[in-house]
C-alpha cells in the first residue's frame, strides 16, 4: 500500500522560510516531491505534520497560509487518487511511476479560470454574445470566490461547490442568482468532463440548481402616473429614464434592446412595425401622441435610429445599449424613491405591468 506524508524542511538560513516536501512510500521505496510552498518553522505543528493557523499573524500573511494549506490539501488528493487509480488497475506498478503521474497532472496547462475564458470566447465567436456575458458574470463571482487564485478541475469537487453557494449567499444573492452561476459552472464542468480534462464526479449534486417563483413586480396606474407626472426639467437624466420606462409602457411592454434598435423608418402610416431582436417575431403597434412626444423631446438627428442609445461608430452596438440600461435601471430606482413607490423599478417592470393591463383600456 503506498502511503503519502507531508514534511516540513526547514531552511539552513536562520530566519527564512522552510519548504514543503511530499514523501511518497512504496514498497520500502521512498522518493521525494518538493513544492514550491515556503513557510516558517513557527507555521508548522511537527506532531500533526500541518501547518498552524497564528491569528497574531497580518492578515495577507494569514491569507498565504490559507492558500498554501488549501493548495496543499488539493495536492495531496490529487496524489492519493493516482494511487487509488493505479492500485484499481490490478497491475504492478513503482513509487516512480506515482511521481510521474503527478507531474503528467501537474503540467497541465488548462487551469478553470483558463477554461471559462476559452468558453467565454467560443461563445463569442459564434455570435451567442448574450449567453457569453452571462458566462463572463459567472466567472467574476468564482475568481471573487476563489481570491482570484486559479485551480485545475481536480480541484473541484462537492465541498469547493458548497463552499462557493455559500460565500454567494454570504453576499445576500438570492436563490435564483446563486443558481443560476451554478448550472453555468456545472455546463463549464461537464463540457470539461467531454473534452476529457476530468472524470465526472457530481459535485454539483447537494447545491440549488432549479428556479425559484419570484413575486409579480407589479405598479398600479396611480403610481404610473406619479412617475408620468414628476418634474424632472433640472434633471436630464433621470428625465430620460423616466421617458424610457413609459415609452416601453405605451409600446405594449417594449423591451430596452427593441427600443434602442428602435430606428426611424419603422414609423409609418401611424404605426410602429419592428421585428423582436430576442424571438424574431413581428409588432404592430399604433403610435400614439404620448409615444411621440416622448421621440421629439430626445431626438437623435443624425441616427437612423430613433432614440439616442446607440451613438457611437467607436463602440460596439451591444456594449452601448448595456451600459445605457445598466444606468437607466439606476436611474428608475431613483425616480421610485421620488415618487414614493417601494418596489425596486426597473426597465422589466413596465414590461410586466403592460402584460398585466394589455386587456384592459387604460388611461395616464
Amino acid at each position: 500500500m503506498a502511503t503519502v506524508k507531508l514534511k516540513f524542511r526547514p531552511s539552513t538560513v536562520a530566519d527564512r522560510p522552510g519548504t514543503i516536501v511530499y514523501f511518497i512510500t512504496h514498497r520500502r521505496i521512498v522518493r521525494q516531491i518538493t513544492t514550491g510552498y515556503k513557510i516558517y518553522s513557527y507555521e508548522w505543528d511537527e506532531e500533526r505534520n500541518d501547518i498552524v493557523m497564528l491569528s497574531q499573524v497580518s492578515p495577507n500573511r494569514l491569507d498565504t497560509i490559507k492558500s498554501i494549506r488549501e493548495k496543499i490539501t488539493w495536492e495531496k488528493k490529487r496524489l492519493d487518487k493516482i494511487i487509488v487509480v493505479l492500485e484499481n488497475k490490478g497491475q504492478v506498478f513503482s513509487v516512480d511511476d506515482i511521481v510521474q503521474e503527478y507531474h503528467t497532472l501537474s503540467s497541465d496547462k488548462t487551469t478553470v479560470f483558463e477554461y471559462i475564458k476559452i468558453q467565454i470566447e467560443r461563445l463569442k465567436n459564434a455570435g451567442r454574445e448574450r449567453t457569453s456575458e452571462t458566462y463572463k458574470q459567472m466567472f467574476m463571482s468564482f475568481m471573487k470566490f476563489r481570491n482570484g487564485e486559479d485551480l485545475h478541475f481536480d480541484m473541484i469537487d462537492e465541498n469547493l461547490i458548497n463552499q462557493y453557494e455559500s460565500h454567494m449567499r454570504a453576499f445576500n444573492l438570492c436563490r435564483n442568482t446563486t443558481s443560476f452561476y451554478m448550472r453555468i459552472l456545472r455546463c463549464v464542468y461537464n463540457r470539461a468532463v467531454e473534452d476529457g480534462l476530468i472524470a465526472q464526479n457530481t459535485p454539483f449534486k447537494r447545491v440549488y440548481t432549479g428556479v425559484d417563483k419570484t413575486s409579480k413586480r407589479a405598479l398600479s396606474i396611480k403610481e404610473i402616473k406619479k412617475i408620468k407626472d414628476l418634474d424632472l426639467t433640472n434633471a436630464p437624466t433621470l428625465d430620460f429614464a423616466r421617458d424610457m420606462f413609459l415609452f416601453s409602457f405605451y409600446m405594449r411592454g417594449m423591451s430596452f434592446i427593441d427600443i434602442a434598435y428602435l430606428k426611424k423608418k419603422d414609423l409609418s402610416n401611424g404605426f410602429v412595425v419592428y421585428n423582436r431582436r430576442k424571438t424574431g417575431q413581428q409588432m404592430i403597434v399604433k403610435w400614439e401622441k404620448s409615444m411621440e412626444e416622448i421621440a421629439n423631446k430626445h431626438p437623435n438627428e443624425y441616427s437612423t435610429f430613433l432614440f439616442p442609445i446607440i451613438i457611437s461608430p467607436n463602440i460596439t452596438e451591444r456594449k452601448q445599449y448595456l451600459n445605457k440600461m445598466l444606468l437607466v435601471n439606476k436611474y428608475l430606482k431613483k425616480i421610485a424613491k421620488l415618487a414614493g413607490i417601494s418596489i425596486p423599478l426597473t426597465m422589466y417592470v413596465a414590461r410586466h405591468k403592460w402584460e398585466y393591463y394589455k386587456n384592459s383600456t387604460v388611461y395616464i
